[in-house]
């Protein structure tokens, strides 16, 4: 059996975790989705739609706030109880805070950041990029199960999940925590900014490259993207630069995206910033530069200057 482990806060679900359920089911065998937190019935009954075995709510007034210490008390139990042969998690900031305490206390071995999966000869390998992408290598695991392994945001897509024919079976499972061997006292999540975003969940976005040219370029992108009701991002050079702040960088050194449009002006497609949005359902590229490298993974693409093509297009967008 697989187990799905979704992650939610106030109640919305990660999208995130939609992109985990996907992946277990190329994994094949049952599957159960576990969605941890204090109140967690609407997202446990969101996550019934998909085709699985069953969905797990698991509660308890000390998992409302995530702590490391909380969440993996009450996974560990629960994974004990449910004895998974694997174990899988969406690649998010909050997974990788506690997957590797998960797997110390469980004993079992754990593969991070995953963007691919095969199966070859009825195992499963699973796909990791290194040396900031230009290699992937091909990992699979020995020994008996739990194998926990966390897959890369748009590794695979949210419109792969499978729907199931009827509402799966929701289970309100009271999580075995002792309060006070909590020792992380949560506070609010931290933000750069007040502006600050998390370009994971955006379904649309606007990104800058070095063709923006100067920081008084910035509202050209700034505007298209109101026009496209889109999330504003950025290539490394340009954070690095100061003309957007690093929580909009994209990128193997800044977050990993997948939206339905990805947008890019000006961005030539050095493999360190296309790991980090490659994932896209519409990757649409303007660049002046023929044979820019982004052009080989967009599925539309404008040769032209940018500052020609994109004020004409938010003139067709507002028309």
């Amino acid at each position: 059996m697989v187990l799905v482990i979704a992650e939610q806060k106030d109640g919305v679900l990660n999208r995130a975790s939609w992109e985990a359920v996907a992946a277990a089911q190329q994994m094949g065998g049952p599957i159960t989705v576990v969605v941890p937190g204090a109140s967690v019935s609407g997202p446990a009954n969101e996550l019934a739609a998909a085709d699985v075995a069953g969905v797990i709510a698991l509660e308890h007034d000390a998992l409302g706030a995530y702590t490391p210490d909380g969440f993996v008390a009450a996974l560990a139990a629960l994974i004990g109880t449910e004895a998974p042969s694997h174990v899988v998690l969406p690649h998010t900031y909050q997974t990788r805070d506690f997957a590797p305490k998960l797997a110390v206390r469980l004993n079992a071995p754990l593969v991070a950041d995953c963007v691919g999966l095969k199966s070859v000869d009825g195992a499963h390998v699973y796909v990791r990029l290194m040396f900031q992408g230009k290699v992937n290598a091909d990992v699979v695991i020995d020994g008996p199960g739990p194998h926990i392994v966390t897959f890369q945001v748009g590794a695979f897509r949210v419109d792969a999940v499978r729907k199931g024919s009827a509402a799966a079976a929701v289970r309100q499972v009271a999580a075995q925590v002792d309060p006070a061997a909590i020792r992380q006292t949560p506070e609010a999540p931290f933000r750069e900014a007040k502006q600050a975003v998390d370009l994971t969940q955006a379904e649309r976005i606007v990104s800058v490259g070095r063709g923006i040219k100067g920081p008084e370029h910035i509202e050209l992108a700034k505007q298209l993207a109101e026009a496209l009701q889109a999330e504003l991002a950025a290539s490394r050079p340009i954070c690095d630069a100061g003309w957007l702040p690093m929580e909009r960088q994209v990128g193997s050194s800044g977050q990993t995206v997948a939206p339905k449009l990805y947008l890019a002006l000006g961005i030539s497609g050095a493999i360190q910033h296309v790991v980090g949005m490659k994932g896209t359902r519409t990757i649409v590229a303007i660049n002046k530069d023929a044979e820019a490298p982004i052009f080989e993974i967009a599925d539309y693409g404008i040769v032209g200057d940018l500052f020609d093509v994109v004020p004409a297009v938010i003139a067709a967008l507002k028309t």
